[in-house]
């Protein structure tokens, strides 16, 4: 009998996949994370439920992180999530003060880049492979060697102008960053004061440039020290008119319930990601890399979208910008103190 090379090629990686999964010598954590065989999810699937359980370290809210970990559960029985939920700053240090004592409990990471960033600079992070990343543009992704990542940004949360429709004609409604210096917007506008409000700074330098931003002050905007999310209620009572601070899914959210809100891209839209990272010494691998599939996944991308999160697969038809991109925590934190300085000289308390 003869077979094409095609078929035989295929034959052969059959072969070769079955004999690594049979055999007596167990692959690597990396050897899994980098494995792009047919069985991958099998061994994966027989290796988590063997483990028993998964350790997720993330920064998502209790809500969504049990919502998660419950359809995670669901398609694998066998596999139980314990869930160790923090702010980024407290996970980081968390993280790093384990790695220290070697004390390895994490198997899986899922949180914000400037985490993401400490731990990929400080070597606490597994580089893999997964079926699912074709579908994610390359600047979703943080690459690692050997066409591995660090992390894939599996969440997204956008920034833009947000304004209440009662207070603010559909023609002052600023369709860039230069509509912000629209004379119905003067007296009415407020910024956060804490990193949303500096990140949207950032974008404008980027953007427009140092002259532009101190333009900004002639506004009369208002300085207010809370999260952008939070200002979404002040833009809904009407407290202030609008706010180019504000989260798309804060502003979705309440104008389901009724708020007169809506929300406008700017030039560049301000993008907290989220990102599924492997801790490099995770106890558990094959659930490890297991959860990171899951969260790539066409089935969790939808999951993490009906939690009011964008996909880094998806074109909503604005231009992301990802402020910690390109560089490391340090670049990244001495641009976040510039942002900040600038932010408290063109607005008032």
């Amino acid at each position: 009998m003869k077979f094409s090379s095609a078929a035989l090629l295929f034959l052969f990686l059959i072969i070769d996949a079955s004999a690594w999964s049979q055999s007596t010598k167990a692959p690597s954590a990396a050897d899994l994370a980098s494995y792009t065989g047919v069985d991958r999810e099998r061994l994966l699937v027989d290796g988590a439920k063997r483990e028993g359980k998964l350790v997720w370290y993330t920064t998502l809210a209790a809500e969504q992180n049990k919502q998660i970990a419950g359809a995670f559960e669901a398609k694998y029985p066998g596999v139980k999530v314990e869930t160790f939920r923090t702010g980024s700053s407290a996970l980081a240090q968390r993280v790093l003060t384990e790695a220290k004592a070697r004390r390895h409990i994490a198997d899986a990471i899922e949180t914000t880049l400037p985490g993401l960033l400490t731990f990929r600079d400080n070597q606490l992070l597994l580089p893999y492979t997964s079926p699912h990343l074709a579908a994610f543009p390359e600047d979703a992704k943080e690459k690692g060697p050997k066409n591995l990542v660090y992390w894939t940004n599996v969440r997204e949360s956008f920034i833009g102008f947000a304004y209440n429709k009662n207070f603010l004609h559909a023609a002052d409604v600023p369709k860039n960053f230069d509509g912000l210096i629209k004379p119905a917007l003067r007296d009415n506008m407020g910024l956060s004061g804490d990193d949303t409000g500096a990140r949207i700074i950032g974008a404008m330098l980027k953007a427009k440039g140092d002259g532009f931003v101190r333009k900004l002050k002639e506004q009369n905007i208002r300085m207010h020290m809370m999260a952008g999310s939070a200002l979404t209620q002040l833009v809904a009572a009407g407290e202030i008119f609008a706010s180019p601070s504000q989260f798309y899914s804060a502003t979705n959210v309440a104008a389901k319930r009724g708020a007169p809100v809506a929300w406008v891209p700017m030039d560049l839209v301000v993008t907290n990601a989220g990102g599924a990272a492997v801790y490099a010494n995770a106890p558990r691998p094959h659930s490890a890399l297991l959860f990171a599939d899951f969260l790539l996944s066409a089935e969790g991308q939808k999951l993490l979208e009906d939690l009011y999160f964008g996909s880094a697969k998806k074109d909503y038809g604005f231009k992301r910008w990802y402020p910690e991109k390109g560089g490391t925590l340090a670049q990244y934190e001495e641009a976040l103190e510039g942002w900040h300085k600038l932010l408290k000289e063109v607005t008032r308390k």
